[in-house]
């Protein structure tokens, strides 16, 4: 795991940038000659472009999903033996961060895809089957998780039938939905034998008893389309259903979604925070004469420098991928997904401070990656949910 610091602009003393730019904040976290990462950067100015009028009229970011399939990213962490790009885990959490400075919604809302992809990846590396993997470099499929908001609980109904299940929920937030092809859901088995029992699935969006109600309307990140999917007495067959475990319980599933996933959808806020920090960087340059602003810029970029570490340690014991997937080190992953989180809200909301009220207004952007960042409060395991967690495993 590496970062990659370049000087792009002289210093004065005090270390702020003399002539308005900032020093180089550019995360890469794999080697530097990677073509992924060197598309993703190539993308970034669309992506740009678009993600103003879809963050002011809450619309999903389809320009930029399909500008992604156009490059086959969908399939960049597919084993090249099964057709996809080979990528590392490292090289797609740089993907990740480099994407969400173009656009923070289109990044986060491929981070739901790419953590799926990467747990199959994982199976993939220990021998397990894994069909889908070659679909999805095949078709370009994308795949939509319910994960977060499902946990060890999860919600709906699953009653079974000869050959599968019939299945009833409402799925929310799923985000990406808009350009889904095949949810990746659970479901709760609640009279089964032995008690209740959680059902892990598949669901093409082409099903007849599958909608999607646009109920996303929300402070940040509105262009990720993360709304609501209606499963209405669906049939599910056996060949469809991934697992089977008792409900409320932690399952090993669960440790390798988090230690694949997690990885990934913080990358995007690693990026998105590099951004801010770039566009404040001219803004409070204005300002380099006072005391105060010269320590807020300091601040900044320590506390940039702890979401970047925090993150860089889970994809560094990630182990591309080939990690041991126990509770121990879902844990420390967690742990750290709250750290980085932290870190990544408070070097936003530092900079807002620092660009004064031009940073405050719409034009540069600022204020919409502030509202942006407070999405990683919410993913799996928000802060006190985590705290509880740690200390209860802990004890």
């Amino acid at each position: 795991m590496t970062i990659t610091e370049t000087p792009t602009a002289s210093t004065d003393a005090a270390g702020v940038a003399a002539d308005a730019q900032p020093a180089a904040t550019h995360w890469t976290g794999a080697p530097g000659d990677s073509p992924w990462i060197a598309l993703a950067r190539e993308l970034v100015p669309t992506l740009a472009a678009s993600a103003p009028k879809h963050d002011r009229e809450g619309t999903f970011v389809d320009d930029g999903f399909a500008l992604l399939r156009e490059h086959r990213l969908f399939s960049m962490l597919v084993p090249s033996e099964l057709g996809g790009g080979g990528a590392t885990h490292a090289e797609a959490c740089a993907v990740q961060a480099e994407l969400a400075r173009g656009c923070p919604a289109t990044a986060l809302s491929f981070s739901m895809h790419s953590h799926l992809v990467a747990a199959q990846v994982w199976r993939h590396h220990r021998g397990l089957p894994t069909p889908v993997l070659r679909r999805v470099a095949d078709e370009q499929l994308c795949l939509i998780s319910t994960g977060a908001s499902d946990w060890l609980e999860s919600s709906g109904t699953a009653s079974p039938v000869d050959g599968g299940y019939r299945v009833t929920a409402r799925k929310m937030p799923a985000s990406g939905c808009p350009a889904g092809d095949v949810l990746v859901t659970s479901l709760r088995w609640d009279d089964a034998p032995g008690g209740p029992r959680v059902v892990h699935c598949s669901i093409p969006f082409a099903n007849d008893g599958v909608t999607i109600e646009e109920t996303w309307d929300t402070m940040g990140m509105r262009g990720t389309g993360s709304h609501t999917v209606v499963v209405d007495d669906v049939f599910v067959p056996d060949s469809a259903v991934a697992l089977v475990r008792p409900a409320d319980e932690w399952h090993p599933v669960w440790g390798t979604v988090v230690v694949a996933a997690l990885p990934l959808i913080m990358s995007t806020y690693v990026g998105l925070a590099e951004s801010a920090v770039e566009r404040v960087m001219p803004l409070a340059s204005r300002r380099a004469d006072r005391p105060e602003t010269v320590a807020q810029v300091g601040r900044m970029l320590t506390r940039l420098t702890a979401a970047r570490d925090s993150v860089a340690a889970m994809i560094a014991t990630s182990d591309d991928l080939r990690f041991d997937n126990t509770i121990d080190h879902a844990d420390v992953a967690l742990r750290r997904k709250t750290a980085a989180a932290d870190a990544c809200i408070e070097t936003v909301r530092l900079g807002l401070e620092l660009g004064g009220g031009a940073a405050f207004a719409r034009g540069p952007g600022i204020e919409r990656f502030f509202r942006d960042v407070h999405g990683a409060l919410y993913h799996p395991l928000p802060a006190a949910q985590q705290e509880m967690f740690t200390g209860r495993h802990a004890l």
